[in-house]
């Protein structure tokens, strides 16, 4: 994984709507990863995923070799926890 150091953890809070649109669609898949375009095949904002990230909610996954300057993350178990209805 290449460096995260640019990432620093802090809570936000409620996600905005932009947010929450890209980590739900993390729920139902493998490992929970997310996705890089959006469901109108819209390449996802780097500042959506970059402030998921700086809140907890999304970890970066792997590098990807062909491009680079993509973010490949994954929902954090606290990113998860954003949509379980008991809290």
């Amino acid at each position: 994984m290449g460096d995260t150091s640019r990432f620093v953890r802090m809570n936000q809070g409620k996600p905005s709507d932009a947010q929450l649109r890209y980590l739900r669609r993390g729920l139902r898949q493998p490992g929970g990863k997310l996705p890089l375009f959006d469901e109108h095949g819209q390449q996802i904002s780097t500042h959506t995923i970059e402030s998921c990230i700086k809140a907890g909610w999304a970890e970066p996954w792997f590098e990807n070799p062909i491009k680079p300057d993509w973010l490949v993350c994954k929902l954090t178990p606290q990113g998860r926890a954003l949509f379980d209805i008991r809290h």
